[in-house]
């Protein structure tokens, strides 16, 4: 125990000594939990809108009003002519054509019912599909609005059955997208601190030639890995302290679960992401080499991760391969028991799966570790 003391000592000095480390340490990580949180969005508001209106009654510009105070719309092009529209959409400056027929305040009157055409530019599918759900949900609302308006008698339900659907959004019940993206972002703040530079610093040692002084030594190599290892454990706790105080005095994340359940399951997590991080020093000779082959391994887990794509979207084959992806199982982790209130219970599946991750990769770290330095 005082042999690892005195190397985690001698780590920490090394690491605070290193004007260049700081930064990336203790400025990067909030840096990119602010601007990530705000940047990384799938929101889709101001959506440019040719509008043709053939109408022109109270009740279509009504409609027209009602898309432009959501916030998620704005008529940026009017004209009478579907043509005109087609070649603004072709040339990129609208995104949608909102086409209402003459003769639609009188059908709605007469019918209880008018078409109206919405023209998605859907070379971005996802999109498109927000924009059409925004559309939808608008003109939805628009039209109970009129059935009450223009009923003289409640309709009968008999004679019009109309399901009305009323939807509760649980957990999070203003839609807010930060709440969603913060925990997953501070799962890559704490993964970063875990894996890069764990992998870099051991292979500093390679390169600067120590390593090698360190292995004629009388310290063993249990001793060696955990003083190598724990000053990172350590600090990407504190980085995922300041990553939760960020999130919840800036971005308001609501956490009804235990925070002591989050930093119990981040040691678990950050065992297993210090040892990939071990592993790749051990067949790798410089801090570049590290890198990239870090680098390399980190897009494929956050890209599989289901942080910007839910994985049940993903096709049966990418789908199996997230079983063996940690970051998705730690993001599962993070949102239920801060946004749900989860506790250690609902989230044993995700645990055991870290776990099992994180005797794998330190057993492999461990055991290739012994091959190179003997």
């Amino acid at each position: 125990m005082r042999t690892i003391l005195f190397i985690l000592q001698k780590e920490f000095l090394q690491i605070f000594r290193n004007r260049a480390m700081l930064p990336i340490l203790f400025v990067m990580p909030i840096i990119q939990l602010l601007v990530l949180s705000l940047a990384a969005t799938f929101e889709v508001k101001n959506t440019p809108v040719s509008l043709i209106d053939l109408d022109g009654s109270p009740t279509a510009r009504r409609l027209v009003a009602r898309f432009e105070a959501s916030g998620y719309f704005t008529v940026v092009h009017r004209t009478y002519d579907p043509a005109a529209a087609d070649e603004a959409m072709q040339r990129g400056d609208v995104r949608m054509i909102l086409q209402i027929p003459a003769g639609f305040e009188r059908d709605l009157r007469r019918d209880g019912a008018a078409p109206v055409q919405l023209i998605l530019d859907a070379q971005d599918g996802a999109t498109a599909g927000v924009v059409q759900a925004y559309a939808n949900r608008i003109l939805g609302d628009y039209t109970r609005d009129l059935q009450v308006t223009f009923a003289a008698t409640p309709p009968d339900p008999r004679a019009h059955p109309v399901l009305d659907v009323v939807f509760s959004h649980w957990y999070n019940p203003e839609l807010n997208y930060h709440y969603f993206m913060v925990p997953g972002i501070l799962v890559l703040l704490v993964t970063m601190i875990g894996t890069f530079l764990s992998a870099m610093n051991v292979v500093r040692e390679k390169e600067l030639g120590t390593i090698e002084q360190l292995n004629v030594t009388p310290l063993r190599k249990r001793d060696f890995i955990v003083g190598k290892l724990l000053p990172f454990w350590i600090l990407a706790l504190v980085e995922l302290s300041a990553g939760l105080v960020v999130a919840r005095l800036v971005f308001h994340v609501p956490m009804l679960g235990n925070l002591a359940l989050v930093y119990a399951l981040t040691g678990v997590y950050l065992v297993g992401m210090l040892g990939l991080g071990l592993w790749i020093s051990t067949f790798t000779e410089t801090q570049q080499q590290a890198m990239f082959l870090a680098w390399f391994l980190m897009v494929v887990f956050i890209l599989m991760s289901g942080l910007f794509t839910p994985i049940e979207s993903m096709p049966g084959w990418a789908q199996k391969l997230t079983l063996l992806n940690p970051i998705a199982y730690f993001i599962e982790i993070m949102r239920r028991v801060l946004l749900k209130g989860a506790g250690f219970a609902d989230v044993q599946p995700q645990f055991w799966a870290l776990v099992a991750f994180a005797v794998t990769s330190v057993t492999l770290a461990v055991r290739q570790y012994r091959k190179v330095s003997t």
